[in-house]
């Protein structure tokens, strides 16, 4: 990336000092927490200072506790930004002058407060207003340094739709899709409805049916036949006005991490997420509640473990991302690999399939989120 910002470098006297960012306005507010929780549990901290910053559920950054230990999820409970606020009342700001770094904490009625500078930060948002290229634009105005992909490749990696059209201008094998945009869903709803029915027809049942911009499995139903139809959109509709609707590809679920070095990006060994019996598919409570396991290496020949990490590398590339990228893949009946998705911020907890397939490779968690900030900061900041 280049820029030609005057930026204020480092002071190398010290220890780089991290804003891990987290929380946020989405419907993955909870997921994003644990994510952070573990990152924080993870950094170095006698290579890294750490500054916790919390994203409350109606967009007010806030000073919170460095308690990684209460932002786990406890048997069915999902902790939140609130849990750990500081001070109900305080509000955490960014500079945004790219010659300063300097975070400032403000309180009604009280001098604002310099909490010192940060060198780069690790935001762990998952989904809208974190993921999708919003805060990556508000940190390049900022001039601060950030893990992950900038402002063009995450919000291409958080709408399906679009992601899977640069796929597809790339070359990369894409499984049959239909978008219904909000526009159209409130001009003439039969029409759209009409439109997802004609797709059932063409590929047949059952469809998968998604909000557009959203992840962990939110908002996805599986539906079976025209009865259930009306309350999938329903549902996908209460995480995005803009939905869209996936034929089922019968095969096996296969997953690969790809990790930018200073040589350039990597793949890992790829994992299988096998059918959960339990539940109708890998949806947001066999992910995260009830921690259903992927299998790590996943059973594949040499040649197709060689073929989804190429896929997976080509796939992040396609779409300009830099940092990290979580592939999935589906592997076909007929032996093919067709691409499903990327995640530009993947979830980063104790069981999440991105840091188990690095382990599995031989990088740690801890190694993982050193490589992930010393990637950021290489970098200087501007358009990446």
């Amino acid at each position: 990336m280049s820029s030609e910002t005057t930026t204020q470098s480092p002071d190398r006297s010290r220890k780089p000092r991290i804003a891990v960012v987290f929380g946020g306005r989405s419907s993955e507010h909870a997921i994003s927490v644990v994510t952070a929780g573990a990152v924080m549990g993870a950094i170095d901290r006698t290579k890294y200072d750490v500054l916790p910053i919390g994203i409350t559920t109606d967009g007010r950054w806030a000073l919170t506790a460095d308690d990684p230990e209460r932002m786990a999820i406890a048997g069915r409970t999902l902790p939140n930004v609130d849990q750990l606020d500081r001070s109900p009342d305080g509000t955490v700001v960014l500079p945004v002058d790219p010659a300063s770094r300097e975070v400032v904490y403000t309180e009604p009625g009280n001098v604002p407060k310099a909490l010192g500078e940060i060198d780069v930060v690790f935001p762990v948002l998952h989904g809208p207003y974190g993921e999708d290229g919003t805060l990556q634009g508000m940190l390049e105005l900022s001039g601060i340094p950030y893990v992950g992909a900038g402002v063009l490749a995450s919000a291409v990696g958080q709408d399906k739709e679009y992601m899977k059209r640069v796929f597809i201008s790339y070359g990369l094998p894409v499984g049959p899709y239909e978008v219904v945009r909000p526009r159209e869903w409130q001009a003439d709803p039969a029409a759209a409805r009409k439109k997802i029915v004609d797709f059932a027809g063409e590929h047949g049942w059952p469809l998968f049916v998604k909000p557009a911009r959203a992840g962990s499995s939110m908002g996805i139903t599986k539906v079976d036949d025209l009865a259930g139809l009306d309350d999938a959109i329903a549902e996908a509709q209460r995480h995005d006005p803009k939905i869209i609707v996936e034929s089922l590809l019968r095969g096996r679920e296969i997953e690969c991490g790809v990790l930018e070095l200073e040589d350039g990006p990597r793949a890992s060994v790829p994992a299988e997420i096998p059918p959960v019996t339990a539940h109708d598919f890998y949806d947001f409570e066999a992910k995260y509640i009830d921690s259903a396991a992927g299998i790590v290496p996943a059973p594949l020949t040499p040649e197709q473990t060689a073929r989804v990490q190429e896929l997976a590398v080509q796939a992040f590339d396609a779409v300009s991302c830099e940092g990290l990228v979580r592939a999935d893949f589906f592997l076909t009946e007929d032996g093919e690999f067709v691409i499903n998705e990327i995640n530009t911020m993947p979830g980063f907890t104790p069981i999440s399939m991105y840091p188990r397939m690095w382990q599995e490779s031989g990088v740690s968690y801890p190694e993982l989120i050193d490589a992930l900030v010393q990637a950021a900061l290489r970098r200087s900041t501007g358009l990446r």
